[in-house]
């Protein structure tokens, strides 16, 4: 799935990275605990999250995701904004909470596998 369809599925606002929507992910995760992302993601291309400060772009960058979604339509602070821009990241914000969010990129076949139908 293309950046730019998950932009429009979740009636997102670009906030950077308009370069990369044409940058294909393949699955994504839903955390607010940038600890759980570490330890747990692996391929994944979107970050769901409503945590608002540096540690998520940072984790976002080291887990080498492309594209975070902020949901529950929460402003990030400029510093996020310029750092995921330096970092070569998408990010957006949503007004889906995370929950619809997720559900909404899944039945859309973000990440589903070919046994789940």
């Amino acid at each position: 799935m293309k950046i730019g369809e998950i932009k429009e599925l979740l009636n997102a606002e670009l906030l950077c990275g308009e370069e990369y929507l044409d940058h294909d992910v393949f699955a994504a995760c839903c955390s607010d605990m940038m600890s759980d992302v570490l330890a747990f993601v692996k391929d994944q291309g979107v970050l769901l999250t409503g945590l608002l400060n540096s540690q998520v772009i940072r984790t976002a960058n080291m887990m080498d995701m492309v594209c975070i979604v902020i949901v529950r339509n929460k402003v990030p602070t400029e510093e996020m904004i310029e750092l995921a821009s330096d970092s070569g990241l998408v990010l957006m914000r949503s007004p889906l909470r995370a929950f619809e969010a997720s559900g909404v990129l899944y039945y859309a076949g973000l990440g589903r596998r070919e046994e789940d139908g």
